[in-house]
């Protein structure tokens, strides 16, 4: 069937929209919903740290299965499209439930915000791995693809920009004293905006290659894994670099509002921990002309570390913070946007020595290991908090301020440095060039061959 193809630029732009209305949540819930179960639900560190360790488990399975699901959907609008379109009304509600307090026991409470963080986290995978699976039947030039992966890259980041410099001021002024309804009206408007802009991405792209993948028995795919070394250290390196991220960003509230005891400061510092990143984005490609993607991780690492230790000398001094968190949050885009480009290269050596692409189990397993360091790293976070006695909306004692220090600063730097010593042992770059060769030889030759 012959179907009005938008324009490049206006795909572009209606792609990258979908992630911008992602991130519009998301953000959300990676810079604010600890501290709101903590400071505005009043749920013990320990309840929420549970929380989010079994919600994030969940949230790996339902990954697997959005995928299958995917697989097997065959619509007038493709395979992927339809999700983001009806998957758009549960996460805008989901959304705005989870930054609602209901009256309710303490018990009620936390029934009620697993109900509702499940729900969103589940939703979120609705919209989400679609936006994904979607961009190989977009275009079926390469170069196109990368121009659409990168406009998401930078619309994502814009999304997260927004939040992170509008949120706080927006609870301010809707909710005054009252941050409850701060929150909650705060979260009305972004997912008002995200649903609107699904809709729009809807509107605006169109699945227009086919995209045929061999199907493969579990222990073919497997058997990509097995003795693959430069993915296990990869797999190893995302529990550390992510670990990092996702402590710093949850912890970035409490500290900025009882460690230092600036909360609009910290609102400036979430903004620049959104949008000084998107130079790594622009940056990197160059780099890779001139050195190994190895060593453009170890580079960004190495300024990303520096940043942090400048943050632990910089106390409570405003501008050296500021200072600090640029240099934090350049180094974290570097390793971020290389990050990105390394994850197939392990895939092709899978390849190169198993004779069998195993792409979506190493993506989907890389992915789960990803969303199991965010689940960690809350979970201790919180429970950190919980040992040290931390009590919501008090002056906090010494040692809670220094188990706020360790989830902000010292923990994501221990975790940078065993990143940085874990891909010491990456040495795939070398032999890179003569894998993609004879991959492409092998590829060719394939087509070559008579049916």
């Amino acid at each position: 069937m012959n179907v009005a193809s938008p324009s490049k630029w206006t795909q572009r732009v209606g792609y990258g929209s979908a992630d911008f209305a992602c991130n519009l949540v998301w953000q959300m819930i990676t810079l604010y919903l600890m501290f709101f179960y903590t400071d505005v639900m009043n749920l013990s560190p320990a309840q929420v740290g549970t929380l989010f360790l079994l919600t994030r488990v969940i949230d790996g399975v339902t990954d697997v299965l959005m995928g299958l699901l995917i697989d097997k959907t065959d619509t007038k609008w493709g395979k992927s499209r339809p999700y983001l379109l009806f998957g758009s009304i549960p996460f805008g509600v989901f959304a705005v439930l989870a930054f609602h307090v209901p009256e309710a026991s303490p018990t009620g409470m936390l029934i009620y915000a697993y109900i509702t963080y499940i729900g969103l986290s589940a939703s979120y995978t609705l919209v989400n791995i679609p936006l994904t699976s979607i961009l190989p039947s977009l275009t079926g030039d390469p170069q196109e693809r990368t121009v659409l992966a990168t406009t998401r890259i930078v619309f994502s980041f814009v999304g997260a920009t927004v939040v992170g410099v509008a949120a706080q001021p927006m609870v301010q002024r809707f909710g005054g004293e009252d941050s409850s309804s701060g929150y909650l009206i705060t979260m009305l408007i972004f997912a008002i905006v995200s649903v609107a802009l699904f809709v729009f991405t809807f509107s605006t792209v169109r699945e227009r290659v086919e995209v045929h993948q061999k199907k493969l028995s579990a222990k073919d795919a497997f058997s990509a894994i097995k003795g693959n070394h430069p993915w296990m250290i990869f797999a190893l390196n995302i529990v550390f670099m992510w670990g990092s991220y996702f402590f710093q960003m949850g912890a970035l509230i409490y500290y900025f509002t009882y460690n230092v005891g600036d909360p609009q400061l910290g609102a400036i510092i979430a903004g620049i921990a959104s949008f000084v990143p998107i130079a790594g984005t622009f940056v990197t490609p160059t780099l890779t002309h001139f050195m190994m993607k190895r060593t453009v991780f170890m580079i960004g690492s190495g300024v990303n570390l520096a940043g942090l230790f400048f943050l632990i000398a910089a106390g409570d001094h405003r501008n050296l913070i500021i200072v600090a968190a640029v240099v934090t949050w350049l180094g974290h885009g570097l390793r971020q946007a290389i990050y990105f480009s390394m994850q197939a290269d392990p895939v092709d050596y899978g390849e190169w020595k198993s004779g069998v692409s195993a792409a979506g189990l190493l993506s989907s397993i890389n992915g789960f290991i990803g969303k199991l360091a965010m689940a960690g790293s809350g979970a201790v976070a919180a429970w950190l908090l919980t040992s040290a006695n931390y009590v919501a909306n008090q002056d906090q004692t010494s040692e809670a301020l220094f188990a706020i220090k360790l989830n902000y600063l010292l923990i994501p730097a221990g975790l940078v440095i065993l990143s940085i010593i874990t891909m010491c042992f990456y040495r795939l770059d070398k032999i890179y060039p003569k894998i993609r060769r004879e991959l492409d030889d092998r590829h060719s030759n394939s087509s070559e061959k008579p049916a």
